[in-house]
């Protein structure tokens, strides 16, 4: 019994059990101390010795700095040199112009436009054939105009020229749609002798690569015939009963070309600006908003905020609970996803503050994507438009821009619905392909070479517009970074484009404005890798470094990348891990591919709509 018992613990020994309790606790808390001293002192070092490395490599930086801007200098002469190539190609064409006496005048000489305008003002009775082909001229006309306020620099041009430009584009348009006006009442005066052998009415259609004109008289009055089908077309429409009694007459005319919008005036930016962006793309300038004709017309034009157009399309006009009912079959091959995103327009011409589009007046709007078929009702006629968003393409997912041959390269650009590829050489730009949802898509704009601006204005008409403007940034969610450290990056990008591929990299959402990431490597041949290895470069315009993170890292960090040192330039930052092959590659580059790689990129400017 008495073994059994639990031996009691004197107070003595409990205070000792306290003691080596506390003097435990205290031991383990002066190692702990003891190994935070030595791990900070540690880390005091590491940040020592990292300090004392990355003075040394600034000061390394800032000894050659000016060695590397004079290499870059010599090197970025290749600018001026396409820009001169290009005035000599103007005046070349110019001369060519001059010495081919063709009758048509010098867009550039306000003299020569006001004769011009002069003389076919006062001809007279010319049927719609002359029309159409004296359009072909005048549309030339315009485009020219158009290209002179987009390509001249902003520096060359005159407030003066701008005003003197502008009202050319304006005078042209208004006198075109007025001998299209003209010309179609002259028709209608034949209309008995183009009567149609079964129905009896006045039936024409004149079709052109820029207008297509369908006129349909009602001569018969015969209440019988109200639906109405142009022959050897798909274009028709349906009129109501108390129509078909009365002396009407219908014109449809489809204009490949717009001829409403507005023409917003072109501004002359800060000289500061200027100087810093010198190769930014100047707004499109918009074709001039004017009077639509009181007659019985319809006029169905695809639009970039008033500028894409239609190439083909069937219409038929129904009575429907006293409204018009137009079905609309676009024979343009477009993205279902952007024919989706289109809203239909019509110009109320009631507006005392100016006409613009308006959505009302419209209703019962479908679209069946496998007939390619949008029906709509109209409560009344008058002009007809497919409008889309400018900025349907915008964000982009991803880009990528690499090397194919000698002098042309691949810019690849990845939206939301659509993967556009771009080739460009020399001093041209052609659409390589399209792919819609994975699905290659056929365009008419596919294999046609075309000088930088030309081909933006070409693409956007095609819906394609991958090109913000100045106002961008007010419709779209952006990255938004420093224009000039942007422009230095596109302009040694452009450099370099010959012999290293560019790439999208994720981690330039997360750097400041000042800076800007993007993966790079040498690229010599057309061979796609399959785990290329990319390296990660920063660029704050006067400094560019390797990253040590990767694009698959988990957090951001710009440290730099053991081994690396800073550069002024990327051009010399590249250089450390490229091989001779690759920079002799890039020193040989022709200076207009050089230019028009740099034009494209800063008319896309990916860093910041990426």
């Amino acid at each position: 019994m008495s073994g059994s018992k639990k031996k009691k613990v004197t107070k003595a020994e409990r205070l000792k059990l306290l003691q080596e309790e506390e003097e435990r606790r205290l031991k383990e808390e002066e190692e702990a101390r003891l190994k935070y001293e030595k791990e900070e002192m540690e880390r005091l070092e590491i940040q020592r010795i990292e300090k004392e490395k990355w003075h040394r490599l600034e000061a390394k930086d800032l000894e050659r700095r000016n060695e590397e801007l004079e290499e870059l200098y010599l090197l970025e002469r290749c600018f001026p040199e396409a820009e001169k190539l290009k005035q000599e190609t103007k005046l070349l064409s110019q001369w060519k112009h001059y010495i081919q006496c063709d009758g048509s005048p010098d867009p550039s000489v306000a003299q020569e436009m006001n004769t011009f305008i002069s003389l076919w003002k006062e001809k007279t009775n010319e049927t719609f054939e002359e029309v159409i082909e004296k359009s072909k001229v005048v549309l030339n006309l315009i485009e020219k105009l158009k290209f002179i306020l987009l390509e001249t620099p902003p520096c060359d041009l005159q407030d003066k020229n701008i005003i003197q430009y502008q009202e050319s584009i304006l005078q042209l348009q208004e006198l075109l749609h007025l001998k299209f006006g003209v010309a179609t009442e002259i028709l209608l005066k034949q209309a008995s002798t183009l009567a149609d052998l079964d129905s009896g009415n006045m039936e024409k259609v004149i079709k052109d690569e820029n207008v297509t004109l369908y006129v349909w008289a009602n001569l018969k009055k015969n209440p019988r015939h109200r639906s109405v089908r142009f022959s050897e077309t798909q274009i028709g429409f349906e009129i109501p009963r108390i129509l078909a009694t009365s002396d009407i007459a219908v014109r449809l005319l489809h204009t490949h070309y717009d001829h409403v919008s507005a023409l917003h005036p072109v501004s002359t930016p800060s000289k500061e600006y200027t100087s810093a962006v010198t190769e930014l793309v100047k707004d499109d300038v918009k074709n001039v908003e004017k009077a639509i004709s009181k007659e019985v017309e319809e006029e169905s034009k695809q639009q970039e905020r008033g500028s894409h157009l239609i190439q083909e399309e069937e219409i038929k006009v129904e009575e429907e609970q006293g409204d018009i009912e137009v079905k609309m079959s676009s024979a343009e091959e477009e993205s279902e996803a952007i024919k989706c995103e289109r809203e239909m327009k019509v110009l109320s011409e009631t507006v005392s503050a100016g006409k613009h589009w308006r959505t009302d007046g419209i209703s019962n709007v479908s679209y069946k994507p496998k007939e390619r078929l949008v029906t709509f009702s109209l409560d009344t006629f008058g002009p007809v438009t497919l409008i889309q968003d400018a900025h349907i393409n915008m964000p982009y997912q991803s880009w990528e821009l690499r090397p194919l041959d000698v002098n042309k390269v691949l810019l690849t650009v990845t939206t939301v619905f659509t993967e556009i590829q771009i080739q460009i050489k020399e001093n041209l730009c052609m659409l390589s392909s399209i792919k819609l949802k994975d699905k290659k898509h056929i365009s008419i704009l596919e294999g046609t070479w075309m000088t930088p601006i030309p081909f933006i204005i070409a693409l956007k008409e095609a819906g394609l517009n991958i090109f913000p403007t100045r106002h961008s940034h007010f419709y779209v969610i952006i990255n938004n970074k420093v224009p000039l450290v942007e422009v230095k990056a596109y302009r040694q990008m452009a450099l370099l484009s010959s012999a290293f591929a560019f790439g999208w990299s994720k981690w330039n959402l997360l750097c400041n404005s000042t800076k800007v990431v993007f993966k790079v490597r040498e690229h010599l041949t057309e061979e796609c890798t399959e785990n290329p290895n990319w390296a990660l470069l920063m660029f704050s315009g006067d400094r560019a470094q390797r990253l040590k993170i990767k694009e698959e890292s988990e957090a951001f960090s710009e440290a730099l990348k053991e081994e690396t040192e800073f550069h002024s330039t990327l051009y010399h930052m590249v250089k450390d891990f490229a091989s001779e092959e690759a920079m002799e590659k890039v020193r040989s580059s022709n200076c207009q591919f050089v230019n028009s790689v740099c034009h494209m990129l800063l008319s896309t400017r990916l860093l910041s709509y990426s």
